[in-house]
């Protein structure tokens, strides 16, 4: 047969996917599993905007404009707005999910060959992204003591070649929970105006944050035509089956560019896009108590995962993801083990390896990273499986 092409060979698989098929086998044995291994919060949709789909009246379900309809591009603009972003509909572009507003970004800003510095850990499909724009991504290593903080700026300038264009940083952190301060966003400013790069930031997760207020790169000041946004509703709202992102940048070169791309593919989900609309109505109480909840899983999940000999996490100050060091040798094996040959009470758990968001070699093996996307009876449950699986894994350090 034909040979696969390079790309193909080259694509990661998903940490947080390949264990599904153990966690399916396990399911048919009957075993209860406790999902921590994929961002799906367990939250509910907001009313309005299932509303909004229901009470849809629209006898033809047809293509939208490429950059998305105008309506939810101006709405989209005013929430911004209200948020001290101050931006119009022109800069943004709404894209097939958080993912296409990524790979619009890589294709309209860089070269194939080019490379961009992203601080590790990192969402594990940047990885795959770069595959696909063939782009290469450059780990600045991050670590568990320092909390994911930024490291210090001497050692990103080490990292800067002729081929480095762009830096890559996801606010709050996915998988880390990590929330940059407004000073260590000002000295990436700093790095970008003097080596002439771009900044990409993931901020899909900004409602989300715990302790102290979300700052956005656009509000940065001197960098406008440097900066991206890169945002979605699927966490914010709970739709991630909606797959609406927008790419958000007041650089109108890039807007025009990504808009070549978005026409490529013609248009974002019609449906979906009369969901996120409606849902920028939803009220502030709403994300009171959405915060709240995330907060008290918080709180709970690391404190038990810290009184558990041998485990270590940060207290995330954003998203709802926490990365935990685990006293194993190899987090991708106890993952496997937990699912294919472990249960407590009939149950067990499904974490994501860490290893799988890292780019560079043998980081994160003795890593997971846990979601707390489910109910606090259920983290309860799931926090003491764990504690029981450690004490009796036969692979430990």
């Amino acid at each position: 047969m034909p040979s696969i092409s390079i790309k193909g060979e080259l694509m990661p698989e998903s940490p947080i996917r390949k264990l599904i098929p153990f966690a399916e086998k396990a399911e048919q044995k009957g075993t209860k599993i406790y999902y921590l291994n994929i961002g799906q919060p367990d939250i509910e949709t907001p009313q309005i905007a299932l509303d909004a789909l229901k009470n849809c009246q629209d006898k033809i379900l047809k293509y939208t404009h490429s950059a998305g309809n105008s309506s939810y591009r101006n709405k989209l603009a005013k929430y911004y707005q209200k948020n001290s972003i101050i931006i119009s509909d022109e800069n943004i572009l709404i894209t097939t999910g958080g993912s296409e507003a990524i790979i619009f970004a890589f294709n309209a800003c860089l070269n194939p060959g080019d490379e961009v510095i992203i601080p590790e850990p990192f969402y594990a499909n940047y990885n795959g992204f770069a595959v696909t724009c063939g782009i290469k991504v450059i780990p600045l290593r991050s670590s568990i003591e320092a909390d994911f903080a930024l490291p210090p700026i001497n050692e990103i300038e080490k990292l800067i070649t002729k081929n480095i264009k762009a830096i890559l940083i996801c606010n709050p952190n996915n998988p880390t929970g990590y929330l940059y301060k407004q000073e260590e966003l000002e000295k990436l400013r700093d790095i970008v105006l003097k080596y002439n790069l771009y900044l990409f930031s993931d901020e899909v997760y900004k409602e989300f944050c715990y302790d102290r207020e979300h700052y956005s790169s656009l509000k940065l000041e001197g960098i406008d035509e440097n900066t991206v946004m890169l945002d979605s509703v699927s966490k914010r709202y709970s739709e991630c089956g909606v797959r609406i992102g927008a790419l958000v940048t007041k650089n109108k070169k890039i807007i025009s560019t990504a808009l070549k791309f978005a026409q490529a593919r013609l248009s974002p989900p019609f449906l979906g896009q009369i969901v996120a609309e409606a849902s920028l109505d939803v009220s502030h109480e709403y994300f009171t108590e959405v915060i709240n909840e995330y907060k008290n899983r918080r709180d709970f999940l690391v404190n038990a995962l810290n009184e558990i000999p041998g485990v270590y996490s940060p207290m995330p100050k954003g998203a709802f993801y926490t990365i935990a060091r685990l006293p194993v040798k190899d987090a991708d094996h106890f993952a496997e083990w937990l699912l294919k040959d472990f249960s407590f009470h009939n149950q067990t758990i499904m974490l994501a390896p860490a290893s799988g968001f890292y780019a560079s070699r043998n980081a994160g093996n003795n890593e997971v990273r846990i979601a707390y996307v489910l109910k606090l009876e259920d983290l309860k449950n799931a926090a003491a499986v764990l504690k029981k699986a450690l004490e009796v894994y036969p692979h430990k350090n």
